[in-house]
């Protein structure tokens, strides 16, 4: 059986640097989602969630060892606001054109690729505090309770924006299928 987190924060706390190890690999995938969703490019997830891990584990005093995975999606919620506002601030002084960049067409791609982009553009379209309430209800499988401890916003405040955001996605997926 595996050790549960807070064994693993108990552990690192008396000195196993390999717990925390466990900790990260048991965490990054989930979180790493989460931060492309939110921030939509995958450098700037990387690197947010990279300060995550980093501020985790210097802030581990200060950790309730029992509730870690939630502590710890706190933490990257942040670090995400964070590196999506000073993204956003850099694309505004740049244009960035995919294709133009890669200087080829994507006409191979398999439909199934394409939707992955056409749902990626429409989750982008959203106001970021939709997008946020809508990924935490979503991907990850988050309970409104949950979500309220780790954003600070009230229950019905975040059912209302991820109701938003269904029929903000639901309205630009279909204008997309009209392109």
């Amino acid at each position: 059986m595996e050790p549960s987190d807070a064994e693993l924060v108990r552990r690192v706390r008396t000195g196993d640097i390999g717990a925390y190890g466990v900790l990260v690999s048991r965490y990054r995938d989930r979180l790493g989602r989460y931060a492309v969703h939110m921030i939509g490019d995958h450098e700037d997830a990387e690197e947010a969630l990279q300060d995550t891990f980093v501020r985790a584990y210097r802030s581990l005093e200060r950790c309730d060892a029992e509730r870690f995975g939630a502590w710890l999606y706190g933490i990257l919620v942040n670090r995400c606001r964070t590196t999506g506002a000073r993204a956003a601030r850099r694309r505004k002084m740049f244009v960035h054109d995919a294709d133009a960049l890669n200087g080829a067409s994507h006409a191979d791609h398999t439909d199934r690729v394409e939707w992955t982009d056409t749902v990626d553009r429409a989750l982008a379209r959203l106001a970021p505090e939709y997008r946020e309430a809508f990924l935490l209800k979503h991907v990850d499988d988050l309970e409104y309770e949950q979500i309220s401890e780790l954003t600070g916003a009230g229950i019905s405040a975040l059912k209302m924006r991820v109701k938003r955001a269904r029929e903000q996605l639901q309205q630009y997926l279909r204008e997309a299928e009209h392109v």
